[in-house]
């Protein structure tokens, strides 16, 4: 399966969600962007690293890496290789040198740590097209791409909402990039569609 490569296009605090950060990925070599909903502490993590900044104490993801290298094990990418029910799936391909080892864990603790080991992040066809957005042709606007998941929640409040009216609400929310509530929409859409 071919993977595609994703940079790091931004975090956005959540309005709706206490404590929840939207992190979103752009396709490097297109014009897909895949928001991932996060919790604060992975979120602060990504930022941190982002920023150069130095706490004070080493952070979670940071005592991974010094642990890591201190046994000369190396992060050589990360994956985030499905998505079910709404729920994105990440691993961790790491090696020693000798050994290449796959460990599973959440897409926002592999990205935390893709950011300190200087890794890529890739991603897969099958996933951009059932939770990524992109930019139309005249670069106007965004537009969903043809959903190929469901994720099976309520529609946040939208379910009320025709599919024009959703559509309106998608791009809305894309123009102002409140991914969060794009992904809410989005996932109401993919409800009715299935």
């Amino acid at each position: 399966m071919d993977k595609i490569k994703m940079g790091i296009y931004g975090l956005q605090y959540s309005q709706t969600q206490t404590g929840a950060y939207a992190l979103v990925l752009e396709e490097e070599d297109g014009t897909r962007r895949l928001p991932i909903i996060i919790g604060s502490s992975e979120a602060q993590a990504i930022a941190i690293e982002l920023e150069n900044m130095s706490p004070t104490r080493p952070l979670t993801h940071d005592l991974f890496r010094t642990f890591a290298q201190s046994f000369n094990i190396d992060i050589h990418e990360v994956i985030i290789y499905n998505f079910v029910d709404g729920v994105f799936y990440g691993k961790i391909v790491c090696s020693d040198g000798k050994e290449t080892v796959e460990i599973d864990c959440r897409p926002s603790d592999a990205i935390a740590l893709a950011v300190r080991f200087k890794c890529p992040i890739y991603t897969h066809e099958f996933i951009l097209n059932a939770a990524a957005f992109e930019k139309d042709e005249s670069g106007a606007g965004i537009r969903p791409i043809a959903a190929t998941s469901d994720d099976g929640e309520s529609g946040g409040g939208f379910s009320q909402l025709t599919l024009e009216e959703l559509e309106e609400s998608l791009n809305d929310a894309l123009a102002r990039e409140d991914y969060e509530q794009a992904t809410i929409i989005r996932d109401e859409l993919n409800r009715r569609k299935k």
